[in-house]
């Protein structure tokens, strides 16, 4: 048994045809002391060059789908660009010399006037993946970039709840692989506009994003974005360079998120579970029940 590695020779079922982020495939499992083959649904995992004109500017490692949406979203969030208006052009580039790039390269195409420093773009994706995130200092550079948001959106207590049941209700690729994450966008009454589900939360998060922009709707004051898992830095930037006040995660933030935050001036939630859930930032956007005593011992977060 341990020389047995997973096929794909079984022939895949309609449901699983239409699972365009998952692939099917024979496993062996082991369970209840007994051993047999069977079918498992794993989320795809590929890479998608995004090119400016006919330049590679970044490889990002992704769940296929939505790529005009999530290049959008990584171009604006890393303030690559302004605005849709920006871009002539969007779509895969296939290539017959690299036939292993086929639907995983994507050609943006800039308007005339529209100037970039592609070295430099360069050299700072690469030191972001090559060195990580480095405190106070690369704060005080995307605060630089981004103004402290001024957004009066407020959002009762309990409508939070409601907005992460939507969203779990709305990963269908997850509730088949369990291996991808969620985020969705929502507007100040609570509901829910688009989810998009991803092996990266950074690249689901531009997807929305992409897709908001494509729709005319950016900047997105007055929206929350509510993730699957935890609020890591990059989660919470990019949100605050569309404009969205209000990040709230079923899991917890990273303490770089929560210093962003509150430098941006952001609300930002974690553990929301249920009707509960922590204020690290921005809690007076939070709208407590009147029976609530101690909501303004909260207020302090922020």
């Amino acid at each position: 048994m341990s020389g047995r590695i997973a096929s794909e020779s079984s022939v895949p079922s309609d449901e699983e045809r239409d699972l365009e982020g998952a692939i099917a495939l024979d496993v062996t499992r082991f369970r209840d002391r007994s051993v047999h083959t069977t079918r498992d649904i794993v989320a795809r995992e590929e890479p998608l060059e995004i090119q400016l004109g006919g330049a590679s500017l970044a490889v990002v490692m992704r769940t296929p789908g939505f790529d005009a949406d999530l290049a959008l979203g990584f171009l604006v969030t890393e303030r690559v660009i302004a605005s849709r208006g920006e871009v002539a052009s969007i779509r895969h580039c296939d290539s017959v010399q690299r036939p292993e790039a086929e639907g995983n390269v994507i050609r943006v195409v800039l308007r005339p006037g529209v100037r970039v420093d592609l070295e430099s773009l360069r050299r700072n994706f690469f030191a972001n993946s090559s060195c990580g995130i480095c405190g106070r200092a690369t704060i005080e550079s995307a605060l630089a970039e981004v103004s402290p948001l001024a957004d009066a959106t407020r959002i009762p207590a309990h409508v939070l709840s409601g907005m992460l049941r939507a969203l779990e209700s709305t990963q269908e690729l997850f509730s088949h692989t369990g291996g991808l994450h969620g985020v969705g966008l929502f507007d100040a009454s609570g509901r829910l506009l688009v989810t998009r589900e991803d092996v990266g939360r950074h690249n689901a998060a531009d997807k929305v994003i992409g897709w908001a922009l494509r729709q005319g709707r950016t900047p997105l004051a007055g929206h929350s974005l509510v993730v699957s898992g935890r609020s890591s830095f990059e989660i919470v930037q990019k949100a605050a360079v569309a404009g969205i006040s209000i990040v709230a995660a079923v899991s917890a933030p990273t303490s770089l998120a929560v210093d962003f935050a509150r430098s941006a001036g952001m609300t930002l939630l974690g553990f929301v579970r249920g009707g509960d859930f922590n204020v690290y930032s921005g809690g007076e956007r939070i709208v407590w029940p009147k029976s609530c005593a101690g909501g303004s011992r909260d207020e302090a977060a922020g």
